[in-house]
């Protein structure tokens, strides 16, 4: 097996914060898995690397079918379920046996139930296997410090935590797997696209000019949580319904989804900002049981004084924005497109117009997703150093920066991120269904969660 060099194929180990970044971000834009035979993942076993899939909503069982994309690096089957709800066990199973049933083999005995679920599933696997960490982020740490703790590769979904203290966790997590021989993938895929690749060489080599200033924008429709009735202190249904919509489970949707184009930014700039300003708001009439702001808008400032300037909202008959850009000095470009399709262009001048594209790379060949597991899986197989840990909680930690600063109405720095001590539950290893939601996600008789106020609320 032959693969072009990949520079995200690196360990964290002494990599210090400035040449991380600039390696961290790079794929070749002619990146492809050849054809050749494969080293073997288990010595004196077969070849197959098994997957644990630990967490089965949309997002899980999509990663297992772009693992699935990579059979031809080598065998590779789903042979272990964990969650909490065994309905969603099983018809993730049914859904994907459809769609690939050579590489589905998990019968009932390996399909697991419960908080300590991810243990069972975990423990089946060996040494060259992936446990896929694909729950809500408010556990993923925990997942991913015992994956780490018995040798296993590691698949880890986007938010990586849902504050400063679970981020710290999983720092450490991505420090031990250095150690152990562990390789974790992180869910930021849009860093394995060889077309923006191809238009941050251009930017290096100043053909934009100087760069000004990046902004990102994911403006949808709207989307309010429901009241959740008498279970709205339930902590299984708190787990199971309450989603991006209470912040200690799911991060809140703008983390949730705009992690993304923050790290996007943070790649193209070259840096990781100091600090952020931010604002946020709900619509007029709101009626969301949730936590979650209509509105955020984010103004980043690295060190050298550049900007990012982000946007997220979620209203009702508003403009529709998905997408990243680059303004240069001499022309502007576009990095990034809808539901994160790498729409690459650079134009004539400082204009954003279709009519004005001056340049644009070869076009990507594969979807990010794919891109990202055919890295991944190449360096199992080839045993390579892989580990995104560290690059995904910085982009984590400047997320939390902008839901903290939008929270409260002021700048938040990444100072007051990374040594915050913040959490929002700090019994986590002990969940169970017995358990009580954590004091700020406690609603109200009528169902409303706390929402964020500014004076009465902080994250740092």
């Amino acid at each position: 097996m032959s693969m072009p060099n990949n520079p995200t194929l690196i360990s964290n180990e002494g990599n210090d914060r400035r040449r991380f970044l600039k390696t961290a971000g790079a794929v070749t834009a002619t990146a492809a898995v050849g054809q050749a035979a494969v080293a073997p993942v288990h010595a004196g076993e077969d070849n197959t690397i098994r997957l644990a899939l630990i967490g089965c909503g949309n997002r899980g069982s999509g990663a297992v079918l772009n693992a699935f994309n990579t059979a031809d690096q080598g065998p590779i089957e789903l042979y272990a379920i964990a969650d909490l709800d065994p309905k969603r066990i099983e018809l993730a199973e049914s859904a994907l046996a459809r769609k690939s049933p050579e590489q589905v083999n998990v019968p009932q005995e390996r399909r697991f139930v419960g908080f300590q679920a991810y243990k069972d599933a975990i423990d089946i696997l060996r040494p060259g296997d992936i446990a896929m960490c694909t729950t809500r982020a408010y556990i993923r740490p925990i997942h991913v410090e015992y994956a780490v703790s018995k040798g296993i590769h590691v698949f880890m979904e986007k938010p990586f935590a849902c504050d400063p203290m679970g981020l710290h966790r999983m720092r450490a997590a991505g420090e031990a797997a250095a150690k152990t021989g562990s390789k974790i993938a992180a869910g930021l895929q849009c860093r394995h696209s060889p077309a923006r690749a191809a238009l941050i060489e251009q930017i290096r080599e100043g053909a934009l000019g100087e760069l000004s200033y990046v902004r990102a924008n994911r403006l949808g429709g709207r989307r309010w949580m429901g009241s959740m009735g008498e279970k709205s202190n339930v902590i299984a249904e708190q787990l199971m319904f309450g989603r991006t919509s209470l912040l200690w489970i799911g991060s809140g949707h703008m983390v949730d989804n705009l992690i993304h184009q923050i790290d996007e930014c943070c790649w193209l700039m070259d840096d990781w900002p100091v600090e952020c300003h931010a604002m946020g708001g709900r619509e007029v009439g709101s009626t969301d049981h949730g936590q979650d702001l209509d509105t955020y808008s984010m103004e980043y400032t690295f060190a050298d004084g550049r900007k990012a300037f982000c946007g997220f909202r979620r209203a009702k008959e508003g403009h529709v924005d998905f997408a990243t850009y680059v303004h240069g000095s001499k022309k502007a470009a576009q990095f990034s497109g809808n539901i994160h399709k790498a729409i690459v262009h650079m134009y004539k001048d400082l204009r954003i117009d279709n009519d004005r594209i001056d340049w644009s790379p070869e076009p990507d060949a594969k979807n990010p997703w794919d891109y990202e597991w055919d890295h991944f899986i190449h360096a199992i197989r080839n045993d390579l150093p892989y580990n995104e840990c560290e690059r995904a909680v910085m982009a984590d930690y400047c997320a939390l920066m902008g839901r903290a600063a939008a929270h409260s109405n002021t700048i938040v720095t990444m100072g007051d991120i990374v040594s915050s001590k913040f959490q929002f539950c700090d019994y986590l290893d002990e969940l169970n269904e017995d358990s009580v939601p954590p004091p700020l996600a406690t609603a109200d008789e009528e169902g409303y969660f706390p929402a964020p106020h500014a004076g009465k609320w902080s994250e740092v």
